[in-house]
């Protein structure tokens, strides 16, 4: 079957009808890129799985299936346990020590919501180096690798999207690696999904040779590690255990030896980082059960009455709020990796989506909802998870958690909140070894200097009275 019958088929004639104006060239690419969105997600399949993800919007938000915290055999804190902490911590340094961890990081977001053009990770929060998110994680690992004493440099995947992929690499190129070696750092790049009308009927151009294309969700990334054939280079390096987490978070402990040690001394196979909800209307989603079954709970999909029921001690019955930061054992990705990826479901976001209009040879730009994006989401694999095999555990939001999602000025997970949260806990570090900061002083503990607060007490009984210290290896 040629190109435009396979989409013919699936009622996309209107796609060609600009098709006799195209020059041979134009053409040629035209019909080259149509097929190479056709072995993603066939045409038919993609208005089916569309179709299907509108149906179960309304579904959902009907749901009335049962949700619970998840079992304590699954759920632990480490708040105020600092014995567990030491004991999950040993375990996981010594699997980093022995080359069996990796580090997946999601970076295919632009800044676009922050007033950059650049992808997320190049950002500068505004601490007195003025390094760059990128810059601050890279460091990290640094430390960890120095803490560990591993001859092996820590794996980390990178994976960009189409309009990030060759920024985020010259970034690093420019930057020396951060002081990583080359070799250590993976860029692979997140797929995309065509986009539909409102109906979830027709698929948009975005010019005459291309259709609308945007990046396929945070679930993309199973795709992803599937069609670059990164369990093939987990395999190779001898990696055991993966640790996801996102660019925005400032606080992310990479490859964080204690949720790694909790993951290996229970024998989960997927685990999830979460903080504990600050109240009962906080809007974030939470790690739950729903039927008995691992999940994500959106704050939407809970009543108020649910969201604010508390447990005898006082705390919320459903506080586990979710920050997107996973352990993934090899084990599961090598057995659930092509059920994941042929199996997830689809989800919609109605979206002004500029377009290409072939009949009447315009680009428009809508002023309303005019179409359907499809995404996936990474969560959305967790019930397919044996529940003696899925891992929760709690950790310190001051200590791990300042997402940056907005522009600079906004109410809240923006430049100046991360800002003071990553220069709050170096201060807090210092304090904690017998330093004194003046009131209305800023000190930056350099990442690469101190991984969780070690290599400090050389400052025990310093006065810091200076604004704007840094504080390097």
């Amino acid at each position: 079957m040629s190109v435009i019958d396979l989409y013919q088929t699936a009622g996309q004639e209107q796609l060609f009808q600009h098709l006799g104006q195209l020059n041979e060239n134009d053409k040629s690419q035209f019909l080259k890129n149509l097929e190479a969105s056709s072995k993603r997600i066939q045409p038919h399949k993609l208005v089916a799985e569309c179709k299907k993800a509108i149906t179960q919007a309304v579904e959902h938000s009907r749901d009335s299936s049962t949700v619970e915290p998840l079992p304590s055999t699954s759920y632990q804190s480490v708040l105020d346990n600092k014995p567990v902490q030491e004991k999950y911590y040993k375990i996981g340094l010594d699997a980093v020590n022995k080359g069996e961890v990796a580090v997946v990081l999601m970076a295919g977001g632009q800044g676009t919501r922050l007033g950059s053009s650049a992808p997320k990770g190049c950002y500068d929060i505004g601490l007195p180096s003025h390094k760059s998110l990128f810059q601050i994680q890279a460091e990290k690992l640094i430390s960890l690798q120095n803490l560990s004493g591993t001859v092996s440099p820590i794996p980390w995947y990178v994976m960009t999207s189409k309009p990030t992929h060759d920024v985020t690499k010259q970034f690093f190129e420019e930057h020396d690696y951060f002081g990583l070696e080359p070799r250590q750092v993976v860029f692979f790049n997140q797929g995309t999904l065509p986009a539909l009308d409102l109906h979830g009927e027709k698929l948009l151009l975005s010019s005459p040779t291309d259709l609308v294309e945007s990046p396929d969700g945070n679930g993309g990334l199973y795709r992803a590690i599937k069609d670059n054939q990164l369990l093939q280079d987990f395999e190779e390096k001898g990696i055991k255990h993966v640790y996801m987490y996102c660019v925005d978070n400032v606080l992310s402990k990479l490859a964080d030896p204690v949720f790694i040690g909790f993951a290996i001394n229970h024998g989960f196979e997927l685990a999830t980082k979460v903080v504990r909800k600050r109240d009962a209307n906080e809007s974030v989603g939470l790690i739950a059960t729903r039927d008995n079954k691992p999940c994500v709970i959106e704050y939407s999909e809970i009543s108020p009455e649910l969201a604010a029921e508390k447990e005898p001690n006082g705390l919320l019955k459903l506080r586990a709020a979710n920050i997107v930061n996973h352990y993934y054992s090899v084990e599961l990705l090598k057995r659930e990796l092509d059920q994941w990826c042929e199996n997830m479901p689809y989800h919609i976001a109605k979206k002004k989506i500029p377009f290409y209009d072939n009949k009447r040879g315009e680009f428009l730009k809508p002023t309303e909802p005019n179409g359907i994006k499809l995404e996936q989401f990474i969560f959305d694999v967790f019930p397919t998870v044996p529940l003696n095999k899925f891992g929760c555990l709690e950790v310190d939001r001051a200590q791990e958690f300042s997402p940056l999602k907005n522009a600079p000025g906004t109410t809240n997970d923006n430049p100046e909140t991360s800002r003071a949260a990553y220069l709050e806990l170096g201060g807090n570090r210092l304090k904690k070894i017998g330093a004194q900061i003046a009131d209305k002083v800023s000190v930056e503990v350099s990442s690469k200097l101190s991984y969780a607060g070690e290599n400090l007490s050389q400052y025990e009984g310093k006065l810091f009275d200076k604004d704007n210290t840094i504080l390097e290896k």
